[in-house]
């Protein structure tokens, strides 16, 4: 019964820590947009960064301490001139991914005014954390996606913003950066 237990954990470890799959038509919206951020960070290159955090200033050993559970980051962002520059269908090839009993979608924000559409999902790790974070910001003229796979304390979560080109999503910031939430 051990075996079978230690089989199972194997073959389902690769699934749990599996990323999130960034469709392909992502790529060619960056012709699309006046203003793109691509980011992608692999673990090696988290753990590499991690290296030069200071181990004396606070805020360094927090963000250490943070990438050493990170699997990979990804952002991508496009801010267009004109509305509908990006298909509905990119925004739901993410939310396809994020549906099942692992995730939970914890924000969801629409508006009717302005056409501004935010999701967060959360990814169940056990034991209190989080085992990734996928952010969906679609407005009418920008999406941005940001993906975080690995194990993560939620009470660390605020200190991801700013670094990495993941937006702030606390203390008075909106997911942009900007205070006026536009």
């Amino acid at each position: 019964m051990k075996i079978v237990a230690i089989l199972l954990a194997a073959v389902l470890m690769p699934l749990w820590a599996q990323d999130i799959k960034m469709p392909a038509s992502l790529d060619k919206l960056a012709t699309k947009a006046d203003e793109t951020v691509d980011v992608t960070l692999s673990g090696a290159m988290l753990q590499f960064a991690a290296r030069f955090a200071s181990d004396k200033d606070a805020d360094d050993v927090k963000v250490r301490k943070l990438l050493s559970g990170l699997q990979n980051i990804t952002v991508k962002s496009f801010e267009f001139s004109k509305d509908g520059a990006y298909d509905k269908a990119d925004v739901d090839a993410i939310r396809d991914q994020v549906k099942g009993p692992q995730w939970s979608r914890i924000v969801a924000m629409t508006s009717k005014v302005d056409g501004d559409n935010v999701e967060v999902y959360f990814k169940d790790a056990g034991n209190g954390n989080l085992g990734g974070i996928v952010v969906l910001c679609a407005e009418p003229r920008e999406l941005t996606i940001v993906s975080i796979v690995g194990t993560l304390d939620p009470s660390d979560l605020a200190d991801l913003g700013g670094h990495f080109g993941i937006p702030k999503l606390l203390g008075g910031i909106s997911i942009h950066g900007r205070r006026d939430g536009k």
